[in-house]
């Protein structure tokens, strides 16, 4: 790739979490990117998904005292009858004054850009955390893909800062768009969330084709992956997917780019943001896995000699 180097680029990042030990080796810094092009019903992180500023709004916390209302320059922020309201129709410019001015909190922007070396900065303040636990940084999201260039940039200037790099990544993306990033990425997190293809665009809005594809594109090319599994009951745990799936990464299974599988159990983490954005939570039922459940999924895997761990928040 031709004068990356010094190449400063902005992204739009929904959140930056030190210290997490759920992605990746060791101790990790997490950079989420905003933008997805998958719509799971299960998403625990809604405000992730539109690459657009989004206003969230806690209303409890409200006490509509109409500060926001007097230094929004786009009159996204309303009263009616003395109670404040988010007008959606109209898009946020991400210019911050409402959660300034908010004395409860009650308001914040999802979205902000963010330089290539803004977010070195923050990395490299935490290597020593990373040398002993064999740590690094995690780019999530969102999705990475959708936002390659700054992506392959700072993985590129983590690597020459001796940093070790990952990405999280749902597949759904031009093949070149993740080579680009493969470059300087040390580890892939690869979801793999159905293994039909109408099952998948049933729950998540898209096929899985490219996502398969993409998949074996990347062990088949030498890349380190690790394949994730988001499990939820009654949608994708059954034995017969999980056999399926097995059969998918059998031939890989001896390959040594080819890191196991991580089980990630549902949770409802992130529920609460869906009130925020005006949006519904459609997953009614529980979708939980007890500890028999995931007991179960894990031998089943472990039968056919691959490295498998239950990722439990």
């Amino acid at each position: 790739m031709e004068n990356l180097i010094q190449i400063e680029r902005k992204a739009r990042i929904f959140n930056i979490q030190k210290y997490s030990i759920y992605d990746g080796p060791g101790i990790r810094t997490l950079f989420f990117f905003k933008g997805c092009p998958l719509r799971c019903k299960w998403c625990s992180n809604p405000e992730s998904l539109e690459r657009k500023y989004q206003v969230m709004y806690q209303r409890k916390l409200c006490v509509d005292c109409g500060e926001c209302v007097k230094v929004c320059p786009l009159n996204i922020h309303k009263m009616e009858e003395g109670i404040h309201y988010v007008d959606r129709s109209i898009n946020c410019n991400g210019c911050r004054l409402c959660e300034q001015v908010c004395p409860k909190r009650a308001l914040s922007i999802a979205g902000e850009d963010r330089l290539i070396s803004d977010l070195l900065e923050i990395a490299i303040q935490d290597i020593p955390f990373y040398q002993t636990s064999g740590g690094g940084v995690t780019l999530g999201g969102g999705e990475v893909a959708t936002q390659p260039e700054f992506a392959a940039n700072l993985l590129m200037e983590c690597k020459n800062a001796g940093i070790h790099t990952a990405i999280e990544t749902c597949g759904h993306a031009p093949l070149k768009s993740l080579l680009k990033i493969a470059e300087f990425c040390d580890l892939f997190l690869y979801d793999m969330k159905h293994i039909n293809p109408e099952k998948h665009l049933e729950y998540t809005g898209v096929r899985n084709e490219r996502i398969l594809e993409n998949l074996k594109e990347l062990i088949e090319r030498r890349y380190n992956v690790k394949v994730r599994m988001p499990l939820m009951k009654g949608l994708n745990n059954d034995p017969e997917t999980i056999q399926k799936t097995i059969e998918f990464l059998e031939p890989y299974k001896d390959r040594k780019n080819f890191q196991g599988v991580d089980l990630l159990p549902y949770h409802k983490l992130g529920v609460n943001k869906y009130d925020q954005l005006d949006k519904i939570y459609t997953v009614k039922q529980d979708l939980s896995l007890s500890e028999e459940d995931l007991d179960l999924i894990e031998q089943q895997i472990k039968h056919y000699d691959f490295p498998v761990k239950v990722i439990r928040h």
